[in-house]
């Protein structure tokens, strides 16, 4: 099985491309649009360099695999789904009380079942076949309640979950995220072989080193700023929320978040042709 990342350096995001050389089957996880706030423009080259690549290999894309509801980029599912009809949009199935939360807050009134808006919404330890390539779905709540990470050919794609051992976990601070939750995930995970290679969702190069996307289990459990091995819950807790605490939200959670909750479908274009993103205003 070979891994093929992509990193994104406006939203400090990596997309993996996963496929078998041998019979050209792969899945994508985590795919980005280009969103540009300042102009509010929303464009695909960081999706067509996934096209283009999938494209010379020929490979057959089965499944796009979202590790959760991005806060930090706009999803390119929808748009890849466009030129791989056959590939299925697959989500944890916690993400119905995700979308609860978020169609009241932008006050949005969807036109189908919530569930309805991606292909499919996976069950905590399912597999998934995608052509010879298999998927296990692991439930790993904390950064928000319908994190999941994927079992990939013996790799770990950990989404927001865990990062490079030097940038510790993802944040908790989201609705209905739970550091307590976090805690019990990460340690899940640390129960798989300490050779497990961990393929992270962002990475942000703390101190001015390269960026990074490869880790190993060994290496968070040594090595974890956040969360090494044996640190208690209640430390763990203690740390996360008062590093949350100290957190602003991500730039892009407003405008993204509305498009990434239904698999990357955009608004409808009013009379005059334009599409409309809503911002919720806070007057204080």
């Amino acid at each position: 099985m070979k891994v093929e990342s992509f990193f994104d350096g406006y939203t400090f995001t990596y997309t993996y491309i996963v496929y078998d050389e041998k019979s050209l089957d792969c899945v994508i996880i985590d795919p980005v649009s280009d969103y540009q706030i300042n102009r509010s423009t929303l464009s695909y080259e960081s999706a067509d360099k996934l096209a283009k690549f999938i494209d010379e290999k020929n490979l057959r894309v089965h499944l796009l695999l979202e590790t959760h509801i991005h806060a930090d980029h706009f999803t390119a599912a929808g748009y890849l789904k466009t030129k791989y009809p056959s590939a299925s949009i697959c989500i944890s199935d916690q993400v119905t009380g995700v979308q609860d939360i978020f169609t009241g807050l932008y006050n949005l009134k969807l036109d189908c079942e919530k569930d309805s808006q991606f292909d499919i919404l996976v069950k905590d330890g399912q597999t998934l076949e995608a052509g010879s390539v298999t998927v296990k779905a692991i439930h790993t709540p904390g950064h928000t309640p319908a994190c999941v990470s994927y079992l990939i050919g013996g790799d770990l794609f950990t989404g927001d979950t865990l990062f490079m051992p030097d940038q510790g976990t993802g944040r908790c601070d989201f609705p209905n995220g739970s550091a307590e939750q976090l805690y019990d995930s990460i340690t899940e995970l640390y129960k798989y072989r300490d050779d497990t290679k961990i393929y992270v969702g962002h990475d942000y190069g703390p101190g001015g080193r390269d960026y990074k996307c490869l880790s190993t289990i060994g290496e968070s459990k040594k090595d974890n700023t956040m969360m090494p091995a044996g640190k208690s819950k209640d430390q763990f807790i203690e740390d996360r929320e008062k590093k949350d605490g100290g957190l602003d939200y991500p730039r892009l959670l407003f405008p993204c978040i509305q498009v990434n909750m239904v698999a990357g479908k955009l608004p409808d274009a009013e009379d005059n042709g334009m599409i409309y993103l809503k911002l919720p205003l806070t007057i204080k």
